[in-house]
C-alpha cells in the first residue's frame, strides 16, 4: 500500500480532532473517583465534563471567525501548543472548581481541529468522496470514546487522574511539531472562505438550521449518556469501569460500521431518508434507556444492548448530516461548520450541567433528556424528508 501525502495529510487531521475529544474521554473514568481526591463531590466532577464542553463551544466561535483572518496551519499549530501548556496546568489543580475553571480554556484551545476538518476535509476531495470521507474520518475520531477510557482507566490505575493529562499533553504538542515540519501542506490550505455574512445570518437560515440542529442533537444526546454514564454504572447499577468501557466499545463499533455503510444507504434512499433513519433509530435507543429508567431496571447487558442503536443510528446519519449543513451554510461554511459543532458541545454541556444535580437518580433522568433531545432532532428530520421543509439539492 502506497502512503500518498493526502493520506497523511488526512490522518494528521483526524489525528487533531481525536486529541480534542480525548481530552474528555481519557479523563472520564477518573471522573467517580476524583472527589476522593480533589475537594468537591459527585455534582461537581460532572462540572469538569460539562467546563471543557462550554470552553470548546465558545471556542467553536473563536475559531470559525480566526479561520476567515489567519492561516489555518498557523491555527492548528497555535491551538495544538495551547492545548498541551493547559493540559499540564490542570495537573496544578487542587480542588473540582479549580480543575473545571482550567478545563473551560482546555477545551477552548481544543476547538480548533474539529472546527477546521470538515473544512479542509472537502476541500481536498472530490464532491461524490466528500460524504465517504467524513464518514471515514467520523470512524477514526469514534476510536477516541472507545479506547481512550480504556487507556484512561490504565493510567488512573498505574499513575493516577493527572497522568492522563500529561499523556494529552505530549500527543497534542507532538501534533504540533509535525505541522511545523509539513509547511508546505500546511499553507496550501490558506484561509477559509470569507464572508462578510458572520454567524447571524446562518442563525435565521431555516434550511442551515435544521441540518445543524439535528445532528447535534443526535449527537448531543450520545454525549449526555456517555458523559453521566460512569458515574451512574458505579453508584446506581452496582457496575464497575469495566462495564463503562465495554459499553463503549460496543457503541463505537457499530457507528464505525453504520458510518463507513452510510453513503450506500444515501444511494438506495436518498440524503434526507438516510438522515432520518438515523435520527430515529438513535432516538429508539435513548426512549429505551429512559424506559429502563421508568422501570428501575439495573441490568448493564440491557444498557449495552440499547446503547448499540444510539450509536448505530449516528453513524447512519452523521456523514450526509455534516455534509448537508455544510452545503447548507455555501461560502460561510467554516462558521457553519462551527456553528454545527457548537450546537453539539452545547447540548452536552448544557445537558450534562442539567443532569449533575440529578445524578443519583440513575437512569431516568438521562433517558428522559436523551430521549427529549433525539426526538427534537427526528423531527427535525422528518420536516425535510417530509417536504415540509425545503431540502437541498443533493
Amino acid at each position: 500500500m502506497i502512503v500518498t501525502s493526502k493520506t497523511i495529510t488526512f490522518i494528521l487531521i483526524a489525528s487533531g480532532t481525536v486529541i480534542g475529544l480525548a481530552g474528555t474521554d481519557l479523563v472520564l473514568p477518573a471522573i467517580p473517583g476524583l472527589p476522593e481526591v480533589l475537594t468537591g463531590n459527585a455534582k461537581t466532577a460532572q462540572w469538569v465534563l460539562a467546563a471543557f464542553a462550554g470552553g470548546t463551544g465558545l471556542g467553536l466561535l473563536a475559531y470559525g471567525e480566526l479561520g476567515t483572518r489567519f492561516k489555518i496551519g498557523n491555527l492548528l499549530i497555535s491551538s495544538l501548543f495551547g492545548y498541551a501548556i493547559i493540559s499540564v496546568l490542570a495537573t496544578y489543580a487542587s480542588t473540582l472548581y479549580e480543575l473545571s475553571f482550567i478545563r473551560f480554556f482546555q477545551g477552548f484551545v481544543a476547538a480548533a481541529p474539529a472546527v477546521f476538518a470538515p473544512v479542509m476535509i472537502k476541500s481536498m476531495y472530490e464532491e461524490q468522496s466528500t460524504v465517504a470521507m467524513l464518514g471515514r474520518i467520523g470512524s477514526i475520531e469514534s476510536l477516541a470514546p472507545a479506547l481512550a477510557p480504556i487507556i484512561g482507566a490504565w493510567l488512573l490505575s498505574v499513575s493516577g487522574w493527572k497522568s492522563s493529562f500529561y499523556v494529552t499533553a505530549a500527543i497534542a504538542f507532538l501534533l504540533g511539531l509535525i505541522w511545523i515540519l509539513r509547511r508546505k501542506t500546511r499553507l496550501s490550505f490558506g484561509y477559509t472562505k470569507r464572508s462578510e455574512a458572520g454567524y447571524f445570518p446562518l442563525l435565521l437560515d431555516s434550511n442551515f438550521m435544521r441540518y445543524a440542529l439535528s445532528q447535534a442533537f443526535t449527537l448531543g444526546a450520545l454525549l449526555i449518556i456517555v458523559f453521566a454514564a460512569p458515574t451512574i454504572i458505579i453508584n446506581s447499577m452496582n457496575g464497575e469501569l469495566a462495564d463503562f468501557i465495554i459499553m463503549q466499545v460496543l457503541g463505537i463499533s457499530f457507528f464505525i460500521v453504520s458510518a463507513n455503510y452510510s453513503h450506500i444507504l444515501v444511494t438506495r434512499l436518498g440524503v434526507e431518508k438516510t438522515i432520518l433513519a438515523g435520527s430515529g433509530i438513535s432516538a429508539f435507543g435513548c426512549i429505551g434507556i429512559f424506559c429502563m429508567g421508568l422501570a428501575s431496571n439495573t441490568s448493564i447487558e440491557l444498557l449495552w444492548f440499547l446503547f448499540i442503536f444510539v450509536n448505530t443510528g449516528l453513524g447512519v446519519r452523521a456523514p450526509p448530516g455534516f455534509y448537508k449543513a455544510l452545503l447548507a451554510a455555501g461560502s460561510n461554511e467554516a462558521r457553519g461548520s462551527a456553528l454545527v459543532v457548537l450546537f453539539i458541545m452545547f447540548t452536552a454541556a448544557l445537558g450534562t450541567a442539567a443532569i449533575a444535580p440529578l445524578i443519583d437518580g440513575g437512569l431516568l433522568p438521562i433517558g428522559a433528556l436523551a430521549s427529549c433531545v433525539s426526538i427534537a432532532s427526528t423531527w427535525l428530520s422528518f420536516r425535510v424528508a417530509n417536504g415540509r421543509a425545503k431540502p437541498l439539492p443533493p
